[in-house]
């Protein structure tokens, strides 16, 4: 039973190293922001389209940044919780992933 956790315990951490090593992609506004995020949590590059570039609506420029930016940190995220769950069994374990 020991020899068993230990190898969950390996695959978890191969799993977790593997979604780090991950780079997803997320755009807003149909494509005007793309954002890279690693699996790490860390944006790795914004991209925006000329044409959304408004000097009259910044806002509307901020918000798409925004909406790129956390769309791509909750594919990590769902990545992550799926990786996961084939471990856990779906199981709610407080801590486990933090």
């Amino acid at each position: 039973m020991l020899q068993q956790l230990q190898g969950l315990q390996e695959d978890m951490l191969k799993a977790q190293e593997e979604v780090a090593a991950m780079t997803v992609t997320a755009s807003a506004g149909g494509g005007a922001v793309t954002a890279s995020v690693t699996g790490e949590r860390r944006v790795q590059s914004i991209a925006i389209a000329p044409d959304v570039v408004d000097p009259e609506d910044v806002e509307m420029l901020q918000d798409l940044v925004v909406a790129a930016v956390n769309e791509g940190l909750e594919q990590v995220d769902r990545t992550m919780n799926e990786r996961m769950s084939a471990f856990t069994g779906g199981l709610n374990i407080p801590g486990l992933l933090e």
